[in-house]
């Protein structure tokens, strides 16, 4: 009966160890959300110790992530380009605390999407078709790219690059285009 007791025991405390850590990956960083709330230290890489029964750690990627969009950008003649872009950007490691409390985990959806839509469309309508379709493209990225980092820079976000990949623009301006 003794013998049975301390295997009941011994399994019991092996599950609440289990429990009570989690795994910090090398790409990620960690915070521990204690009934609801967010706490402000980082855990890093590595095991991370628990309460399993108030705490949770959330893990959030640090690695470069790459936001692909596509969309319908307005060019100054007025016309309707089909856009495929990506923004490359990471988070500052010591920031997400505070985007965790701020904006939560949807925090692509909720600033950075549409900081870039709105961001993309101004500059856009800045610009003739054609200019999109070609040399003063690396130009159009640029200005995204500033008015990205001044909204979320400040946030703990770090734009590394906007690209438009894949411009399309109307079929009968396109024709136009190679005509010439």
């Amino acid at each position: 009966m003794n013998h049975s007791k301390f295997n009941f025991s011994a399994v019991i405390a092996m599950l609440f160890l289990m429990t009570s850590c989690a795994t910090v990956m090398p790409d990620e960083v960690g915070v521990r959300r204690t009934f609801g709330r967010i706490g402000d230290g980082v855990k890093h890489p590595g095991v991370v110790g628990f309460n399993p029964f108030s705490t949770r750690v959330v893990r959030v990627p640090v690695r470069t992530m790459n936001l692909a969009i596509i969309e319908n950008l307005p060019s100054k003649e007025g016309l309707t380009i089909r856009s495929e872009s990506s923004i490359l950007y990471r988070i500052k490691p010591s920031a997400v605390p505070q985007i965790l409390k701020e904006t939560g985990m949807e925090f692509e959806e909720m600033l950075i999407l549409p900081v870039f839509r709105s961001a993309a469309s101004d500059v856009c309508s800045k610009y003739f078709a054609k200019d999109m379709h070609s040399a003063k493209r690396a130009e159009i990225e640029d200005e995204i790219k500033k008015r990205l980092i001044e909204v979320c820079a400040p946030k703990g976000f770090i734009i590394e690059a906007v690209l438009l990949k894949s411009i399309t623009l109307p079929s009968g301006l396109s024709k136009s285009i190679e005509s010439k």
